[in-house]
């Protein structure tokens, strides 16, 4: 295996190969001629930009498009494996950022792409576009964190991100920013298109991420983002990312010993 780089980016340098970021480190607000895939092997990385932020946790893929100004931060050690995409593939995925789920072919060619080895041009490029056919053929799985632009929406949401634990109904939250509940509830659908209970869901789960890539408990991640209890955590955890908080807890064990 290659030795790692620690990650320090200006944004215009050649990037592709793997990467090394510590916890709360990041890359500032930039943009890529071509399209861009980052394999997290281990820790959790945050991918923003103005309409929202997607978080990868370990053993996902974060896709950002050509020209799609973004920025990252990682959370828990990171290790990173990155891909070029010539705009030519592009077309083939989505438009906006994403997170997919990873499948064995797929973590084997990108480590494969990225791994320091030269590659003769063509045998990269057909396993490029193998990669790109295996990435269609996947469900994406982004927890996805729209950004609001009502400042009256924006207080909410800007309350609950510094105490994701926050367990004020709509209607208390809307009398703390100058806003009824109804018009808080239809913005959170024209703007974000979802829910209030969903974007509070999401943030949660964001939150609950990182914790749990610390190796805090369920117990202890449900209490600390809200939940009332661990059952009620797991049974969201599960609906958005497939699989319950202990598994991938165990997953993410199991990726981490697998980059040492």
């Amino acid at each position: 295996m290659p030795k790692r780089r620690h990650l320090c980016w200006s944004g215009d340098d050649p990037i592709q190969g793997r990467w090394s970021l510590a916890h709360g480190e990041g890359v500032a607000a930039h943009q890529h001629a071509r399209g861009q895939l980052l394999y997290a092997a281990s820790g959790l990385l945050a991918t923003t930009t103005e309409r929202g932020t997607w978080v990868a946790p370990a053993d996902r893929i974060s896709w950002t498009p050509p020209s799609f100004e973004h920025g990252h931060r990682a959370y828990g050690e990171t290790e990173i494996s990155i891909l070029e995409v010539p705009a030519e593939l592009c077309s083939a995925l989505p438009a906006t950022p994403t997170v997919f789920t990873v499948s064995a072919l797929l973590r084997a060619a990108i480590l494969k792409l990225t791994g320091g080895a030269p590659l003769p041009p063509d045998v990269g490029d057909r396993l490029l576009r193998v990669l790109v056919d295996e990435l269609t053929a996947l469900p994406e799985q982004a927890v996805y964190l729209p950004e609001p632009v009502d400042d009256r929406l924006r207080a909410v949401t800007d309350r609950l991100r510094g105490n994701p634990a926050e367990t004020a109904t709509l209607g208390e939250l809307g009398r703390a920013v100058g806003a009824s509940e109804r018009t808080l509830s239809r913005l959170f659908r024209t703007e974000l298109g979802m829910s209030f209970s969903q974007w509070r869901a999401q943030l949660r789960i964001q939150h609950a991420l990182v914790y749990l890539g610390q190796g805090r408990s369920v117990t202890d991640t449900a209490l600390r983002c809200g939940w009332a209890n661990p059952t009620s955590f797991i049974e969201t955890f599960s609906a958005i990312l497939g699989q319950t908080p202990g598994s991938y807890q165990t997953e993410l064990r199991r990726q981490t010993a697998m980059t040492r």
